[in-house]
């Protein structure tokens, strides 16, 4: 068995969920692709020397640790590789799962296990070159300096086609001062960022409890974290110091294409909702309307299989800018074929989904 962790190979129709199954399964989901691959923009992994390294830092890691462990094709590339058969000429641009590094380790150690995890993502793209298009490299922004050294060192030695960063920083927001060096070292680099939610269930839905419940964290929490997070990034004004900067965007885009009336024309009066600070300047020192920054970022479409979400998130941001992902193995990739396949799009706009958008990030040509 050829693998990340221990754990015997399961039988190949353990890959294909009830979900998978519901919506037509394999076949139905890779018709249609010929002449070209799907390119999975953003799919999880966890190489065995990264994940024992991370469990010896932190071995409390609670819910998030046990669900990684649960998931068995985050480690076992034989069950991996039988799941990806299954849709053709599929190939996968691999990168570590949540939780953030910043979150269990401090900055000296969370560098270390970061350069682990993009050694290790670097050796499995060179030896399944077929399997994994590319990676994206982990950094631990708790020493900025350190992970736009190693970004440079991912992208420049290891090949990495980006870096993953999460919406928050160990709390802190992403237009924090200390974070301007990295987004003009990732600018200087030319390749993008891709964005991941990072919330838990110790963010609180009421004041009076304690904890989220019935993981609204993640299943609502999540996209309101990185719908936060790309609107600080817009009013801080990175867009107008980083014009060609690239930032994708996980599911879609979060609440970003639903509420493009709240964000237009509801925030025109930004500020007088307000007493305690001073909003006045933000929209007018702003380049461009501020709702035209949102179509910047690209958005992917990892929304398990839903049948109106990437409608809208197409709609909004444009065919140039929605990029084929399921987050597998933490997501379904069948359902998600599937739920694109069902938009009845024309050859071109279906060819920039599935490859020639993520041709463009990665400056690879796919075919």
């Amino acid at each position: 068995m050829t693998g990340l962790g221990a754990g015997a190979t399961a039988p190949a129709s353990a890959q294909v969920s009830p979900s998978e199954k519901a919506s037509g399964g394999e076949g139905a989901a890779r018709a249609g692709h010929e002449g070209y691959p799907v390119v999975d923009l953003y799919c999880h992994i966890a190489p065995e020397l990264f994940s024992t390294e991370m469990a010896r830092i932190a071995p409390k890691l609670g819910n998030i640790a046990a669900r990684l462990r649960s998931v068995r094709p985050l480690h076992d590339l034989d069950l991996r590789f039988r799941g990806m058969d299954a849709f053709g000429d599929y190939r996968q641009v691999i990168s570590l799962p949540n939780p953030p590094i910043e979150d269990f380790a401090d900055e000296r150690v969370g560098i270390e296990l970061a350069r682990i995890g993009n050694d290790a993502m670097a050796e499995l793209v060179r030896k399944h070159p077929s399997r994994f298009a590319a990676f994206v490299a982990a950094v631990c922004l708790t020493d900025v300096d350190a992970s736009a050294a190693e970004a440079r060192r991912a992208v420049t030695e290891l090949g990495a086609s980006g870096v993953q960063i999460f919406t928050n920083i160990a709390g802190r927001p992403l237009d924090r001062p200390e974070f301007v060096p990295f987004f003009s070292a990732m600018a200087d680099l030319d390749r993008p960022i891709w964005l991941h939610p990072a919330r838990t269930a110790a963010s609180s839905d009421y004041a009076a409890e304690p904890n989220s419940r019935y993981e609204m964290w993640w299943c609502f929490g999540w996209p309101y974290e990185t719908s936060v997070a790309m609107s600080r990034l817009v009013f801080c004004g990175l867009f107008d110091r980083h014009p060609n900067l690239k930032i994708v965007t996980h599911h879609c885009g979060g609440m970003i294409p639903f509420y493009d009336g709240r964000i237009g024309p509801g925030m025109q009066v930004l500020g007088s909702r307000t007493s305690d600070e001073d909003y006045s300047k933000v929209l007018s020192t702003l380049k461009r309307p501020h709702l035209d920054y949102f179509r910047d970022f690209y958005a992917d479409t990892a929304m398990f299989g839903g049948q109106y979400g990437v409608g809208c998130g197409l709609q909004f941001f444009g065919s140039d800018k929605i990029v084929f992902a399921t987050d597998t193995p933490l997501g379904p990739i069948g359902p998600t074929i599937a739920a694109i396949n069902k938009l009845g799009l024309d050859p071109q706009t279906r060819r920039k989904i599935y490859c020639g958008n993520a041709e463009r990030l990665l400056k690879v040509k796919f075919g």
